[in-house]
C-alpha cells in the first residue's frame, strides 16, 4: 500500500509524534508543491492512499481520472470543494476527513490585528536596516500620524462570520476592552445575543464602523466573492481589514485597488487565491499590508491533531474498518 504525503513544506510530519502511525507502511513525503495536472498525475500515479494537507494540492475529475491505483483519500482537516467527492465516489475512492482546532488561526487573528494596528512589522523592517523608531507609513494618502499605529482598547472590532474561530476572536476583543460588533447568518447571530455581544445593524454598518475588521467565513458558493470593492470602501481610512479564513471570500483584486485607494488604510492577511504566492505578489509590494504565509493552523499542536486524525483514518482504512468516511458511497464501488 503506497501513501503519499503532500505538500510538507517545512519537512516537519515525519518528526511528528503521530507520525508513529504509519511507520508499518509505506510513505513518502513530499516537501515541494506542483501545480501542473501532469506534474501531479506523475507525482501521484503509483499512490493508492493520498494524505492531503489542508487544501494546499486540488484533486478536480481530470486528476483523479489518471489515478487508476488511488484508493483513498485522507484529509487533514474537513473536506472542502478543493476534491471532487463525487468524482472520487464514481471511482469507488474513498474520502475521510478529520477535524480542526480553532485556537491557532484565533490566535494568529488576533497576532496579526495587534502587530498591525502597532504596526510591528513596519517597526521592526526598519529597524534592522538602521532606522531607529520609524514605521514609515507617511504617505500623502494616509491619515495624519498613521504610521504611529493605536491600542485596540475603545476601539471597534467587528467580525462577520461567528462561528467557532470567530467566537474565540469576540472573546479576545472583549478581554481587550474593544466594543465588539457581529454580523452573519441568522442561526449565529443568534449565538452572538445569547454570548452577550451586539449584533451590528446592517453589513454596511459593519465596514463603517469597524476599526478592526475580521473575516470569519466558511467558503462555499454563497460565500465565494461576497466582500466587494464597495464593502471596502465603506471602511475608516485608519481601519484595518484582517484575513485569515479564505482569500476567495473577496471580489477579485478588490482589496488591492481598496488598499491602493485608503480605504481601509491597512490589511492583514494570511491566506491568498493562489499559495504559494511568489516574491513579487502585489499584496507584498504595499507597505500598508501585513502578510503571513498561511499559517493559521501551522502549528505543532494543531499538526499533531490534523494529522494524527488523518493517519487514524488511512490505517484504519487498511485494516478494513474505515472511519469519518465523507463519500460511503465509494465503499460499494467495485475497483
Amino acid at each position: 500500500m503506497n501513501i503519499v504525503i503532500l505538500d510538507d513544506y517545512q519537512d516537519v510530519v515525519r518528526k511528528l509524534a503521530c507520525a508513529t502511525k504509519l511507520e508499518p507502511y509505506q510513505a513518502r513525503v513530499y516537501t515541494n508543491t506542483v501545480k501542473g495536472l501532469g506534474q501531479l498525475a506523475v507525482r501521484l500515479k503509483d499512490a493508492d492512499v493520498i494524505v492531503l494537507n489542508r487544501e494546499r494540492t486540488h484533486l478536480p475529475r481530470a486528476l483523479i481520472d489518471k489515478l487508476p491505483r488511488l484508493k483513498m483519500i485522507s484529509q487533514t482537516g474537513r473536506i472542502g470543494p478543493h476534491v471532487d467527492v463525487n468524482a472520487c465516489t464514481e471511482k469507488g475512492i474513498a474520502v475521510a476527513e478529520g477535524a480542526g482546532s480553532p485556537v491557532a488561526p484565533a490566535e494568529l487573528t488576533w497576532t496579526l490585528m495587534m502587530a498591525a494596528m502597532r504596526r510591528l512589522p513596519q517597526y521592526i523592517g526598519n529597524l534592522k536596516h538602521g532606522a531607529w523608531q520609524q514605521s514609515g507609513l507617511k504617505s500623502t494618502s494616509m491619515p495624519p500620524n498613521f504610521c504611529l499605529g493605536t491600542t485596540l482598547k475603545g476601539r471597534v472590532l467587528g467580525i462577520w462570520g461567528y462561528g467557532r474561530v470567530g467566537q474565540l476572536v469576540a472573546g479576545y476583543g472583549k478581554a481587550f476592552g474593544m466594543r465588539v460588533m457581529v454580523w452573519g447568518r441568522a442561526p449565529s447571530l443568534e449565538r452572538t445575543i445569547l454570548d452577550g455581544f451586539e449584533v451590528t445593524g446592517s453589513r454596511e454598518e459593519l465596514f463603517e464602523q469597524s476599526d478592526v475588521l475580521s473575516l470569519h467565513l466558511r467558503l462555499n458558493e454563497e460565500t465565494h466573492g461576497i466582500v466587494q470593492l464597495e464593502d471596502l470602501s465603506r471602511m475608516k481610512p485608519s481601519a484595518l481589514l484582517v484575513n485569515t479564513s479564505r482569500a476567495e471570500l473577496l471580489e477579485p483584486d478588490a482589496l488591492l485597488a481598496a488598499l491602493n485607494r485608503g480605504r481601509p488604510g491597512m490589511a492583514a492577511i494570511d491566506v491568498y487565491e493562489s499559495e504559494p504566492i511568489l516574491q513579487g505578489h502585489a499584496l507584498l509590494r504595499l507597505e500598508n499590508c501585513v502578510c503571513t504565509p498561511h499559517i493559521g493552523y501551522v502549528e505543532l499542536d494543531s499538526y499533531e491533531l490534523y494529522f494524527g486524525t488523518a493517519f487514524d483514518n488511512v490505517v484504519n482504512f487498511i485494516k478494513g474498518h474505515p472511519t469519518n468516511i465523507v463519500n460511503p458511497g465509494a465503499l460499494q464501488v467495485r475497483r
